[in-house]
């Protein structure tokens, strides 16, 4: 997995908590005191373990905590890549075109990097169903992300998932449609500057 979710996972322990939780969420890991440098692959089964010793540390459920931490990549992922997002793009458009935008920089300059694979329809103006595949299978961050970037644009949203790859689905199906202003979910992230 590519070394900057786990620095943003840093950052969002130590974001949430303190210096001393993210050193011993490291130790309950049983990974011990380790720098994890961006630019650098490091083990998938540590992202695991990682997750799982926060769950065990906070009582949330891993798909809670997963999900958390998607939202809290948005920012990040739209400093790293948001000259791929069109200024015309709203949420279901950054979404429906990560796989060819974001996803292919990705991989075209990381090797090792290996985003999840998504297949996106977009069967009305207001709604695009993702079809999400990873070995991974950590549906529950593109859950997050997709949170994340309508909160970015400030707009709600509906996510359900039609099927999951954790209770044997071949691909996570997940529906993310919008919703009317009264049922908005999710407001805008403050303006930074």
């Amino acid at each position: 997995m590519h070394g900057i979710i786990f620095a943003e996972l840093k950052a969002y322990v130590e974001g949430k908590f303190d210096q001393a939780t993210w050193d011993a969420l490291l130790v309950k890991a049983g990974i011990g005191p380790k720098v994890y440098l961006t630019m650098q692959a490091h083990p998938d089964s540590e992202m695991v373990a990682l997750v799982s010793a926060a769950s065990a540390m906070t009582g949330a459920p891993a798909s809670a905590i997963l999900e958390d931490f998607g939202e809290f990549l948005v920012p990040a992922y739209l400093r790293l890549y948001g000259r791929l997002v069109r200024p015309e793009w709203r949420t279901l458009d950054v979404i429906e075109h990560t796989e060819e935008t974001i996803h292919k920089v990705v991989r075209a300059k990381n090797a090792a990097a290996s985003p999840p694979k998504l297949r996106c329809e977009r069967p009305s103006a207001t709604e695009v169903v993702i079809h999400y595949t990873s070995a991974r299978k950590m549906c529950a961050v593109a859950k997050g992300i997709v949170k994340g970037v309508a909160k970015h644009y400030g707009e709600g949203i509906h996510v359900t998932e039609a099927s999951c790859m954790l209770e044997g689905g071949g691909a996570c199906e997940i529906s993310v449609k919008l919703a009317r202003d009264s049922d908005a979910v999710h407001p805008a992230y403050p303006a930074t500057g």
